[in-house]
């Protein structure tokens, strides 16, 4: 791995030979200059990551040097050495964004420790600066994805809260809804991005262990605590704190946590200094909390405080719209992971992926697509690829609505079909329109009214199911209008067509007699 490039920049010619061939023994790679005009010109061709400036030069000041170079790389860090030391130029030198101040004549240790220190600082920030890209890819690609209004409703309320100074947000939800990730987006939309987001599971600690890895500890506070120790609540000062399983958390832990979000203050384990810091706290539950304050396990008064903002992720088994579109997205997702050929989903598993519930929500639908991509071959998703669990046909409570007209529902489902038409009808004939407005409006109450349901029974797809619909509620809004039933004009049979071509030059929709004597 190549060492820092360091140029050195300095008038006297032993110092600075003597300075490179130093360095150049602990391998690093080195450039010289003998005064100011040179240094800026070889500063620019060869970008070095560490310069040695010297503030005496022949033509110019050091410290004048200084932010000239730092305009051109920021990240460069510059070691100032003086043969003079006053304390004026070193607190200038460092004010002015010195990595670190040298007199001559130095020791060869302290000018070695300030280079390799200057040095690990810039590899330190690029690993961050590679952390945080990684961050925002995964954030980009595990991105909140739905088209169904309650998500579209989370989405919206994310947007708000992240760029407000609300402090605290609850977000409720079954397991695997997401909660982690709506954190995350909180905060990466935030103006404290650039802040640390610091994330706790409030179930995996019991109750001394989760205070001190909240709140920290003084040196001596207790046996074993040879060294201080900052909490969570300190290291992520501007940043987020994300609670998950806040339901968890142990009594005496509670009222801590209520005291700082009241004073924006805490006192380390043993401590007894405040120490205020500014974070936002987003907690995640999926129990009841209200049923928790009924039980006694949770404080009522730590309850309002932390619902200052409050968002509940909808189940997937609520989100049919969703279903395939998040499918596809970790298909495509997990196969360039993984480097597969994986395209697309055939519809078979996709009726199959639409029938399951998925209890375990988002995050077993993505485990299921990844161990799919991971151990089958592509280019398209059968059904024999999918888990004996999806696959099984569910029963009793967790039979999806869209289940609902099924085998043991139609007799009762057509003899409702029959009484409403028999109802329009009044003996009369009924338009085939109307016929399909019956059949749709008893089919969207049977998948009580989910749209996306309604359009998988019936064949058509979600925007032709809203056509229909529109059609349907503008003609009854317009037979409201003429006195009519809201059914939709019935004809009487003299006026009715006598053959299919009058039908069709009249410009009128068939008809067909419905009489309860006939109907069986």
């Amino acid at each position: 791995m190549r060492r820092a490039r360091v140029l050195v920049i300095d008038d006297e010619p032993l110092v600075r030979r003597s300075t490179a061939r130093l360095l150049e023994d602990h391998g690093y790679e080195v450039v010289t200059a003998t005064c100011a005009q040179e240094g800026l010109a070889r500063f620019e061709s060869t970008q070095p990551e560490v310069v040695i400036l010297d503030v005496r030069l022949p033509d110019g000041s050091g410290l004048e040097l200084l932010p000239r170079l730092q305009e051109i790389d920021p990240a460069a860090k510059i070691v100032v050495i003086t043969a003079f030391g006053k304390t004026s130029e070193a607190v200038r030198a460092m004010k002015l964004g010195a990595a670190d101040f040298l007199k001559k004549p130095y020791d060869i240790e302290e000018l070695l420790h300030a280079v390799s220190g200057a040095a690990k600082q810039i590899a330190d920030e690029k690993r961050l600066d590679v952390y945080r890209k990684r961050e925002r890819v995964t954030l980009a690609r595990s991105q909140m994805i739905g088209r169904c209004a309650a998500m579209q409703a989370v989405r919206e309320l994310v947007r708000k809260v992240a760029v407000s100074e609300t402090t605290t947000v609850l977000v409720t939800g079954e397991s695997g809804t997401g909660k982690e990730l709506l954190a995350r987006a909180v905060h990466h939309h935030s103006a404290r991005r650039d802040a640390p987001l610091m994330e706790i599971n409030c179930s995996t600690f019991q109750e001394a262990l989760l205070e001190n890895e909240l709140f920290g500890h003084e040196k001596g506070a207790y046996t074993g605590a040879d060294h201080l120790k900052r909490g969570l609540v300190e290291l992520c000062d501007g940043g987020t704190l994300f609670l998950d399983e806040v339901s968890e958390m142990p009594p005496r832990v509670q009222a801590k946590l209520l005291r700082f979000i009241d004073n924006t203050s805490f006192k380390r384990v043993g401590g007894n200094r405040d120490i205020t810091v500014d974070i936002r706290l987003i907690a995640a539950t999926n129990q009841d909390l209200e049923a928790a304050i009924a039980e006694q396990r949770f404080r009522q008064d730590l309850y309002f405080r932390l619902k200052v903002v409050s968002i509940h992720l909808p189940p997937l088994r609520e989100r049919d719209e969703d279903i395939l579109l998040l499918a596809s997205r970790f298909l495509e997702r997990f196969s360039e992971e993984f480097r597969k050929d994986f395209r697309r989903i055939s519809p078979a598993a996709a009726e199959q992926l639409l029938r399951y519930p998925w209890p375990g929500n988002v995050r077993e639908l993505q485990n299921v697509l990844e161990r799919i991509v991971l151990l089958e071959e592509g280019p398209e998703l059968l059904p024999r690829h999918l888990p004996p669990e999806v696959l099984r046909r569910q029963s009793g409570t967790t039979r999806r609505p869209s289940d609902a007209i099924g085998a043991d529902a139609a007799g009762d489902f057509w003899q409702r079909f029959y009484e409403r038409c028999c109802h329009h009808a009044r003996g009369r004939l009924l338009k085939l329109r109307a016929l399909e407005e019956i059949y749709i409006d008893l089919v969207l109450s049977e998948c009580e009214d989910n749209r996306s349901r309604t359009a998988r029974l019936l064949g058509v797809s979600r925007q032709g199911l809203l056509d229909r619909l529109r059609r349907m509620a503008e003609s009854r809004r317009q037979n409201r209008a003429d006195g009519l039933p809201a059914g939709g004009p019935v004809p009487s049979v003299e006026s009715t067509p006598s053959s299919r071509t009058d039908r069709r030059d009249a410009g009128q929709d068939e008809a067909v007699s419905f009489s309860p004597k006939r109907a069986q």
